[in-house]
């Protein structure tokens, strides 16, 4: 990884594959592999954490009104929103351009995001920042 300093933006050469992703999204606590809207998904006693689109490169990822600014903010080329996620604490993400660093955080957030209260209090390591 890079800095830009022309446009002091991060950015990146990296990618993931969603299987890969999910590879260190099923570490979490609880995550299970599922569907939503006909495409595979993961989710947190039955929440949904993330679910790969239908062209099969960019997957929707809970988060925060917060992280979804930084994350839009950092790593433009990797994460972005439509018409459509603008109203809702969800992004974007561009499997091809994930920025390495902010994939697993990013996984962290969103599971922190979904899962209940009582598997939080079990897993105080997984809400720190």
């Amino acid at each position: 990884m890079r800095v830009d300093t022309q446009e002091e933006r991060l950015t990146v050469k990296d990618g993931i594959t969603y299987s890969a992703l999910t590879k260190r999204a099923l570490a979490l606590p609880d995550v299970e592999a599922s569907t939503s809207y006909g495409t595979p998904a993961l989710k947190v006693r039955g929440k949904l954490m993330l679910r790969l689109k239908e062209d099969g490169e960019t997957v929707v990822l809970r988060c925060s009104w917060e992280q979804r600014e930084r994350l839009l903010t950092l790593y433009p080329q990797a994460y972005f929103l439509t018409d459509h996620y603008r109203a809702y604490p969800w992004v974007l993400l561009r499997l091809a351009a994930a920025p390495s660093a902010s994939v697993d955080p990013a996984l962290r957030r969103a599971w922190c995001l979904v899962a209940p209260k009582s598997l939080l209090a079990k897993h105080p390591e997984l809400t720190q920042d």
